[in-house]
């Protein structure tokens, strides 16, 4: 026999929490596993979050309760430091006092306008989740029951959009000048650019572009990189010559993309580059990495813009340690 058979925890009675209005919500699909994903209804920073907790006493039982509470939570869980959620919101409403049980009971909550300041997220490493929890406490444990909700956040940048331009080469070898409209795009932007080859000197055999997503997670000395490619695309095939251009244009709508993150909560960032690769005949690669900022655009309302910080550029071309491994 089970603990909770013992005590009676799991055949007394069973929580259950609802969202008003849920099923009129966009669903955000996302990510809880390598093969499984979830759903939750939409909210957004400042909306108040309501609901009913039902309290089902099963037939024939009578649940004896010190009390039942709902909360709201906004936490980030890191994977490699399961025991610990770092919550940055935390709110709670008393439903019923202490009392005994013997039918079904349902208690109506509201969290009037919410503040959400971060998005929700499912990473490598870390979550940012957001949920409502109701809790039945008992002499002995608790009969408790959770419902996730994702949030969105419009948080356009401030600075000029400039474009990026910038000559790079080998010496003697290889010089090309390339060029991408923006530095930062909204989620269903579409990046414009070109690359000009000003020398070259060696034989190229094709010539690539991705979109690299790295998630930092933790503070040094225990800081975790993880890095993973959400799309690769081939730009050129065959060998270039000395004045030739080559057009890109790339549509991010149709990619698994989230906003860039800065240090959020101290506890992550999520960082977004364009990743340029030539391979010459020997299959040597050379790469250029370039970072930009995505930001989430409300097509129906303005929003006040937040201050980012500037893209950082790693300003070499050489050898990609990916090719390495």
């Amino acid at each position: 026999m089970s603990l909770a058979s013992l005590f009676g925890f799991g055949s007394v009675a069973d929580v259950t929490v609802i969202l008003n209005g849920e099923d009129e919500r966009q669903q955000i699909e996302y990510r809880v596993g390598k093969d499984k994903r979830e759903k939750a209804p939409l909210y957004f920073d400042g909306e108040s979050i309501s609901g009913k907790v039902v309290v089902r006493v099963h037939e024939g039982k009578q649940l004896e309760h010190y009390g039942i509470k709902v909360q709201f939570i906004g936490c980030i869980e890191m994977y490699y430091d399961r025991g610990n959620h770092y919550e940055f919101v935390s709110l709670v409403q008393e439903l019923a006092t202490p009392a005994e049980l013997t039918n079904t009971t349902m208690y109506n909550f509201e969290f009037k306008n919410v503040e959400k300041q971060y998005e929700s997220y499912q990473g490598i490493n870390v979550k940012l989740r957001y949920f409502v929890q109701a809790t039945v406490s008992k002499r002995v444990g608790a009969i408790t029951q959770s419902k996730d909700i994702w949030v969105y956040s419009y948080r356009i940048p401030q600075e000029v959009n400039r474009s990026i331009r910038m000559e790079v080469g080998i010496e003697d070898c290889l010089h090309i000048e390339f060029e991408y409209n923006k530095s930062k795009y909204h989620l269903k932007d579409v990046i414009v650019g070109k690359i000009y080859f000003l020398l070259v000197r060696i034989k190229i055999k094709h010539m690539e572009l991705s979109i690299i997503r790295r998630e930092t997670t933790g503070a040094a000395p225990n800081q975790y990189n993880e890095s993973e490619t959400i799309t690769k695309f081939e730009i050129m095939d065959g060998a270039p010559v000395r004045g030739e251009t080559i057009p890109i244009r790339l549509f991010l709508g149709g990619f698994d993309l989230t906003p860039t993150y800065r240090d959020v909560n101290k506890k992550f960032s999520t960082r977004y580059y364009l990743n340029l690769v030539l391979i010459d005949e020997e299959n040597r690669r050379y790469f250029k990495q370039q970072e930009i900022t995505l930001y989430r655009k409300n097509e129906n309302e303005a929003k006040s813009p937040d201050d980012m910080e500037e893209p950082d550029t790693q300003d070499h071309l050489g050898d990609d340690p990916a090719a390495r491994t």
